[in-house]
């Protein structure tokens, strides 16, 4: 019990040591306004970090990802039909793909997907 109390005392005073040796070695020590202001890949710093987007943009994203999701789903119902019976097979993918078109009918009802305006 003695030697494990001692190695953890002594395994807590080394990095205990360490800890404080790398914070004192690794503070600045020149205080310059240039070295002290964080790297922006050339942009100031002083400035908005928030730069304007496009939502129409950010729209057609979003709908892209969603769409590219459910051709993902899509995908393994061809390996899938050999394991099946066909009826039940075409009957699931014509379900799933009448939802797609749903799905892009009702967008482009709504007009997400008219990029000029």
């Amino acid at each position: 019990m003695l030697i494990m109390l001692s190695i953890i005392s002594l395994t807590l005073l080394i990095t205990s040591f360490i800890m404080f040796l790398s914070s004192n070695l690794s503070k600045k020590t020149i205080l310059d306004r240039e070295k002290m202001s964080p790297f922006e890949c050339g942009f100031d710093p002083k400035d908005s970090a928030r730069l304007p987007f496009s939502l129409r943009f950010f729209l057609i994203a979003v709908i892209f990802l969603i769409f590219d999701v459910e051709i993902t789903l899509l995908l393994p119902l061809a390996n899938m039909s050999p394991l099946t019976n066909i009826y039940t097979w075409t009957l699931l993918a014509l379900f799933f793909l009448l939802i797609l078109l749903l799905g892009l009918y009702f967008e482009w009802w709504k007009g997400a997907l008219e990029w000029s305006q």
